[in-house]
Order: structure tokens, then sequence, then C-alpha cells
């Protein structure tokens, strides 16, 4: 898939698809709410089409929506991301602590009465993303390999970290500052199934792809041929999950728009703040647009499959804190896609990554287009 639609020459080269993308992406949005309104019972038939816990019609969509871009990715050149600090030490830094304190702060400044969606924006803070942000950042220019090592580091912490952050932000930390605490009841094995359902298999499919693709015919033919050829599928899964998000949810979301809209506030702010801080920092420390532009979305974006799955076991389907993280979707997906052309009409302000001589333990960074 190319960029999102920029002006100018460069739209006239995009495909159909493409060049209306944020067109297909909300009409997507109000497909999904209109099903989930006017037809009985589909949020809960599609609630139920589960294994183990894992919704299928989600799975499907994000497995179909995150294997091209995966594909693509040029598995050889992950050790140059890998030994760059500047983006590996800040990703951590972003994702694992600045992000979740800022959601908290966040979820109380906005929600000081309404403690259930509260906990919901909290438990949506803490679940960083590891599934969606592969497709911003390859609509946004971003670095492919990159992307795939920022995504696999906070999967590792995920499984780690996720329990005890949650024990931390929603009953060690209220209790240090006199403010009503929660307990949150969630399972290694439950992150450890998120990780492995929406990052491990399309992962593994899409390295597997480029090698045995690479070895059958050639790179060239891979990057000519085949690359062309799935690409626009990523397009097509995530349009298909994003009409599946919103039908399940459709009802819940159009019946109270007030809550809804108190929600929102909250998650606009944080976007906006992590989404331009991550990008700031990214070109503070002499990254490229396309290493920073990844190091941005990768800040901004979060698991919500992950924290809807979380809020529905420890608080039920029907609960606020569930509410909240459905809320999230809805407006990170239109968020993101603009933050995506703001990421392409920032490229101009960029200026070339800084020589890997002034970072001598750091690889020159090229390109992520192939």
């Amino acid at each position: 898939m190319s960029g999102a639609a920029p002006a100018g020459p460069v739209a006239e080269r995009l495909s159909f698809l493409d060049r209306f993308l944020t067109v297909w992406i909300l009409a997507a949005m109000a497909a999904g709410l209109g099903l989930g309104r006017l037809v009985p019972g589909l949020g809960d038939v599609l609630a139920k089409i589960t294994v183990s816990g894992v919704s299928l019609p989600i799975a499907l969509g994000l497995l179909v929506m995150m294997y091209p871009v995966l594909a693509k990715v040029r598995y050889d050149r992950l050790g140059s991301v890998t030994r760059d600090p500047r983006l590996l030490v800040p990703s951590l830094v972003l994702n694992w602590i600045v992000g979740p304190a800022l959601m908290f702060a966040l979820a109380w400044i906005f929600l000081p009465d309404l403690p259930e969606y509260r906990t919901g924006l909290i438990i949506v803070g803490l679940a960083r993303c590891i599934a969606m942000v592969i497709i911003w950042n390859d609509l946004a220019c971003g670095d492919r390999e990159a992307a795939a090592v920022l995504v696999a580091l906070n999967s590792v912490f995920q499984v780690i970290a996720f329990a005890a952050l949650g024990w931390f932000y929603l009953s060690v930390l209220p209790d240090w500052l006199g403010l009503e605490r929660t307990s949150l009841d969630v399972s290694v094995w439950e992150i450890a199934r998120s990780v492995l359902v929406f990052l491990g298999i399309p992962l593994l499919a899409g390295f597997l792809t480029r090698r045995l693709g690479e070895k059958a015919r050639g790179r060239t033919w891979y990057e000519t041929r085949l690359v062309p050829a799935i690409g626009p599928f990523a397009l097509y899964g995530l349009l298909f999950t994003i009409v599946v998000l919103f039908a399940l949810q459709g009802d819940a979301i159009t019946s109270r728009p007030v809550d809804v809209a108190r929600i929102a506030l909250p998650l606009l702010v944080y976007f906006a703040v992590m989404w331009a801080g991550a990008l700031a920092v990214g070109r503070a420390v002499g990254l490229g647009h396309p290493r920073a532009t990844t190091l941005a979305f990768t800040a901004a974006g979060n698991n919500f499959e992950l924290a809807i799955a979380v809020a529905i076991a420890t608080f039920g389907a029907t609960s606020g804190q569930a509410l909240a993280g459905v809320v999230g979707p809805l407006i990170e997906v239109p968020v993101l896609i603009a933050l995506v052309r703001v990421a392409l009409a920032a490229r101009r302000h960029f200026p070339d990554p800084v020589p890997a001589a002034a970072f001598p333990a750091v690889s020159p960074e090229g390109s992520a287009r192939v």
C-alpha cells in the first residue's frame, strides 16, 4: 500500500483505493455503526464468534491487514534498527513510562466523577499497540523494519509488564495520591494469547513468505510482482476490521453520545500529545523522517483489542470500562489517519538523518521503501 493521499503529483500516482483512503475508512466506520444500530442482535452474534476468548472476525481482519505489510519488511535490515539506541531507548520510555502515566493523568483530569470510564481509559493506556500501528506507519511512509522491531519489543514488554502496571496505576499510585483505587485481574496467558494471535501469526507468515518467495523466484520478482499483488489486501483487512469493531458496539456508542464525548476528550489529547511529542523527540535525536514517523505512531497507538478483552473479562461486557475501550478505536482511527497526512506533510521539515559517525553504535538509517 502507498501512503495516504498527499496533495500534488504524488496523489495522481496513487491507486484509486489509496487516493480516497480517508473516505473508505469513514465509510467503514459509518457502516459498522449503522449495522450495529439497525440490525437487531448483530453485535451479540459477532461477540459470540470466538475461540478461547479471541474474536474470530476481528482476528481475521487483523491478520489480513497485517500480513501484506509484514511480507514487505526487509528482514535482512533489522540489524540496523536493533543497533540504533536513538530509536529503541525513546520508544521504550515513551511506551512504558510516558504513555501510561499520561493516560492516568488525563483520565483523572477529565473523568474524576466517572470511575468506570476512568478505569477503562487507564487500561487503554497500558495496552501498547502491536497491530494496527503497522498499517498507519506504512501509510505514513515510516520505516517498516523499525516498526516490526518496535512492535515486537512492545509485545515482549506487554506480556511481562501489563499486569504489574495495571496493579500499579489502578491500586498503588491512587493509594499514594489519596485517590480511589481499583483492582485488575488479568492473566499472563490472556496477554500472551493476544500477542500471539494479533502479531505472532502475521509476523511469521510475512517472514516465511519473503524467505521462501525470494528463494524460489528471486528478490526482483518478489518486489515487483508479489508485493504489488498482495498489497491491497492490507486495506481490505483494515476496512473489514473497522466495520466489525464498530458493529460490535454500534448500539452502545450511539445510545450514549454524552458519555462517548466525555471519554473522547482525554483520548484526543492523548493521541495528539503522544504523537507530536514522539515525532519531536525523533527529530531532536537525529532520526530521519521514516524512523521518527515510526517512533511517533508506535508511541501513540494502543492495543484496543487487548484493552477491551481485559475490561470485559474483569468488569463485564456492559460495563463502563468496556465502553471506554470501545470508544478508543472510534477516536483513534480518524485521528491517526489525519496524523498520517500530517506525517507526510512533515517530511520537508526533516533534515537528512544524523550520520552514523555521530553515534558509533548506530548503523546508517536507510529508507524503508524498496
